[in-house]
């Protein structure tokens, strides 16, 4: 008796143990982020707009000349953008690839994949301006790359994969800086600024369901930077001393904050859905206005050539007015940022936005 009573014991506290196991891995498995999957423009892209015919592109030097072996891959980039810095902070790749680098297969974009395009926006007429790939294309190749990996992994593995990866979405800057206020068909279209922003709160509404229904759940959506203060916008300030522009800074603002209420009302709409406002406006303009705070000596110019209109082939490899050390500089060309400003951004989206998926 003595014997079949201690077998008993011993039975119950395996099962428990197992249940117990169990328990903690569904938990585990729940909150883990498997992959992260991208949408967005220039700020994002890992170097699709390498495959197809566009000039905006970014495959050669002194583009990447600080990522690994000093590769240009494509990004707008002394090195890694945030993606990257995201996912490795994920315990995932060190850097997301790109979906249309034939270098890499289903089996790597499992933990990865990134669907953006330089130069694209929300709206189809600003991927027209340098012919780059629509967000609508770009969901398009995200459900080409959901049939892949269902094909791959098996249905039940890539719809968890689906559901339970973070989506990081950049997107809007050229929608204003290379469309609205370059191009006069939608200014004469929206005679006010807000009217396209509107118009442009519609398209992205539409995107986020889009990719809801698709099984998306866990959805990061940087909002637009402080545009105002690239070294471009400023370059061409002259009349205010080549400070920042603060219309475009109140555009961004403004936008922000109704990106900020679309993600309350489709967080409130659709079941299940956790879209996060990562909204990094705040610290790119501490670090433009305070760069010392930060480690960095130059704000006002990027480090290619001038720093001033340099970006993609402007960039010249040969220009001797490049800079020696990205680090000291707050942007690398005159639109994007530099390797370690795109780290500090990733750190502090992590720490007060994306914790909460870790």
């Amino acid at each position: 008796m003595e014997k079949i009573l201690c077998y008993s014991l011993f039975l119950f506290q395996i099962h428990f143990l197992l249940h117990s196991s169990s328990a903690n891995n569904n938990n585990y498995n729940k909150n883990k982020v498997p992959a992260i999957i991208v949408f967005g423009d220039s700020s994002v892209d890992s170097g699709n707009n390498n495959f197809i015919p566009t000039i905006a592109r970014s495959n050669f030097e002194p583009y990447g000349r600080d990522f690994p072996d000093g590769n240009p891959t494509g990004r707008f980039s002394n090195g890694k953008i945030a993606p990257d810095f995201i996912s490795e902070a994920f315990g995932l790749m060190p850097t997301v690839p790109a979906y249309l680098d034939p270098s890499y297969s289903i089996s790597d974009f499992a933990n990865g994949v990134c669907f953006a395009s330089a130069g694209t926006g929300f709206d189809n007429a600003t991927s027209n301006v340098v012919d780059v790939i629509p967000l609508w294309k770009e969901v398009e190749y995200y459900k080409e790359y959901q049939r892949k990996l269902r094909t791959h992994l098996g249905e039940e593995k890539a719809n968890e994969i689906f559901k339970e990866a973070l989506y990081l979405v950049s997107i809007g800057t050229n929608d204003f800086l290379e469309n609205y206020y370059t191009l006069p068909q939608r200014r004469c279209q929206f005679k006010e600024v807000q009217q396209y922003e509107d118009f442009l709160i519609g398209l992205a509404e539409n995107f986020f369901k889009e990719i809801y229904h698709l099984g998306a759940r866990k959805i990061s959506l940087t909002g637009l930077p402080p545009m105002g203060c690239l070294p471009l916008e400023r370059a061409i300030n002259i009349m205010e001393f080549h400070g920042c522009v603060e219309e475009y800074n109140n555009v961004a603002l403004e936008f922000n904050g109704k990106l900020g209420w679309l993600v309350s009302k489709l967080n409130k709409d659709l079941p299940g859905l956790q879209l996060v406002d990562a909204n990094a406006y705040d610290i790119l303009l501490q670090i433009v206005t305070q760069p010392s705070r930060f480690g960095f000596e130059v704000a006002q110019v990027g480090c290619c050539g001038t720093g001033r209109f340099e970006m993609s082939y402007l960039c010249d490899p040969k220009s001797p007015f490049t800079c020696s050390d990205a680090n000291k500089y707050v942007f690398w060309d005159a639109f994007h940022p530099s390797e370690k400003t795109s780290q500090i951004v990733s750190n502090y989206l992590i720490e007060k936005y994306l914790a909460k998926f870790r």
